[in-house]
């Protein structure tokens, strides 16, 4: 068993188990799923899961970064117990066991399933719609089983350490919204008059979200869920790391919206995948119903994402003609824009962000194309020599 010193925790693993299980537990080979700090571990001993999933935290040097801090574990380990445990959905992966000292969790190993991104990648989002339906309904039944529990997630995440509530709300990227408003001035549409107060009131409205208050992962586009590849899809959502209560809607974005590494996502209307996700949250957030706390709470959650993805132009405006993730940004801002007006929702701010997109397409001729038809640009394809965008 060379290999187990990779894993730091390898000997506190063993230890752990063995305790757990009241039975010598032997760690037999374990298998590193790059890039990630996760390996799946095969066991040996009576009584034991032939094999487990083990995220760890690195101890050396670092520990001050954000890829490096400990509380990201903490929060995954409160979320993932307080939906196992509290609500009682088997949404996500059981933690077996957990050992915040040397700094890992054991988790439930969820293969055969593989991510949903890998599922497009290879086939390409047409051969994958049930699973697409699958993935849309999960994200609006988290939202509907954890609305209205906040108390109980924070009292379950607060034992295990500091935790900042209204950070959880706003979202660890909202910051680089500020930065994106900075490029729109650089670019000549300067944020002012109406479309501003229709900012002030979008962000007011994420952060005040009422009954939408739900927990999220934090990351919910394709690579954080797991299917089956075949037969019944049995989704299970990963990755809460950055979990926390935010506005339920901020998950649906990725229906609509080009994620880091979609071209386009289509029409979720069209494809049946909007009315899945919102019958699913319709079940434990009635509100979602209406259409108009519906299609503006939507609405809202798109423009914050279009402002976190505009912070990007410096970087691409320095990057040489055919970047990948020139065209990528402007279908971003143009879906956002599409959204907005498909619910009648925030005309000033729309048409600012439309305007943005228009100025990205001259200043970018390479950029200039035609994302109306999906199929010229699947998910997670390589539409571009250099692979998808990001």
């Amino acid at each position: 068993m060379p290999a187990l010193g990779v894993i730091p925790q390898a000997v506190a693993l063993q230890n752990l188990l063995t305790d757990l299980y009241s039975s010598p537990v032997v760690v037999d080979r374990w298998q590193r799923l790059e890039p990630w700090d996760v390996a799946r571990v095969r066991l040996r001993g009576s009584a034991v899961p032939r094999s487990v999933v083990v995220k760890w935290i690195h101890t050396g040097k670092g520990q001050g970064q954000v890829g490096t801090s400990s509380w990201r574990l903490r929060t995954e380990l409160a979320a993932l117990r307080f939906l196992g445990d509290d609500v009682g959905i088997g949404l996500a992966p059981r933690v077996i066991a957990a050992d915040t000292a040397a700094r890992f969790l054991v988790l439930e190993d969820l293969a055969p399933r593989v991510p949903l991104d890998h599922l497009l990648g290879r086939d390409g989002a047409a051969a994958h719609w049930e699973r697409l339906a699958a993935y849309a309904h999960a994200l609006g039944e988290l939202s509907a089983a954890t609305a209205g529990r906040a108390e109980i997630y924070y009292a379950r995440r607060g034992r295990l350490g500091p935790v900042d509530p209204a950070a959880d709300l706003a979202g660890r990227l909202a910051p680089l919204r500020d930065t994106a408003i900075e490029h729109a001035v650089a670019l000549g549409a300067p944020l002012q008059g109406r479309a501003a107060c229709e900012l002030t009131a979008a962000l007011d409205a994420l952060y005040d979200p009422g009954p939408f208050l739900a927990l999220s992962n934090g990351d919910a586009y394709t690579n954080n869920i797991l299917l089956h590849a075949s037969g019944p899809a049995d989704a299970r959502l990963i990755d809460f790391e950055f979990g926390g209560y935010t506005h339920a809607l901020t998950d649906a974005v990725c229906l609509y919206v080009p994620g880091p590494a979609w071209m386009t996502v289509g029409d979720p209307v069209t494809t049946g995948l909007a009315d899945q996700y919102r019958r699913a949250l319709a079940r434990g957030i009635p509100e979602a119903e209406d259409d108009r706390q519906y299609g503006y709470g939507l609405a809202a959650a798109c423009m914050s994402w279009a402002l976190i993805r505009l912070q990007r132009f410096a970087m691409l405006d320095a990057r040489p003609p055919g970047d990948r993730n020139r065209p990528q940004l402007i279908s971003t801002l143009e879906a956002v824009g599409r959204t907005a007006r498909t619910h009648k929702a925030l005309p000033h701010l729309t048409a600012w962000i439309r305007r943005i997109a228009a100025l990205l397409r001259r200043r970018w001729p390479d950029a200039d194309q035609d994302f109306a038809d999906p199929a010229r640009f699947p998910p997670y394809l390589p539409a571009f020599p250099n692979g998808p965008a990001r």
